[in-house]
């Protein structure tokens, strides 16, 4: 019987990979924050659900694309590196609505509880990370 190497056991590389993801969805999350002029969980807080689902989508997309990233990298450092690449077009998207959408603004729209934004919001995250999942692969 062939001795497996420990960090190759596949309960190993699970936890790991589990591990670097979550700590790069709070990264992503930090520059989340840091990109909106409104304090996501502080609005969360209150109750706001267009910030609730805008940001349940950057955190559906945001793990979405490591997804991809895990499934088609052979490393840890490459699955890092695409899905923190993924992560920056993913920002792009969320720039390119706000410019794309001048007859409002999208955060204070999002800020005041308009979930029809907060719902688009959440459905373009959602389906540019499949996009960006597969150009990635």
């Amino acid at each position: 019987m062939i001795a497996m190497n420990f960090w190759e056991h596949p309960l190993v590389e699970t936890a790991g990979y589990f591990s670097v993801v979550v700590l790069c969805l709070i990264v992503t999350m930090v520059l989340f924050e840091l990109v909106t002029k409104y304090k996501n969980w502080e609005e969360i807080q209150k109750g706001n659900m267009a910030v609730a689902m805008a940001t349940g989508g950057k955190i559906f997309g945001v793990a979405n694309i490591f997804r991809y990233a895990i499934d088609n990298h052979n490393s840890l450092p490459e699955m890092i590196g695409w899905g923190l690449y993924g992560f920056f077009l993913l920002i792009v998207a969320y720039f390119l609505f706000e410019f794309l959408t001048p007859k409002f603004n999208i955060d204070q729209e999002i800020k005041n509880d308009n979930r029809s934004v907060g719902f688009i919001s959440l459905s373009i995250s959602v389906g540019l990370s499949f996009v960006i999942g597969a150009s990635i692969s």
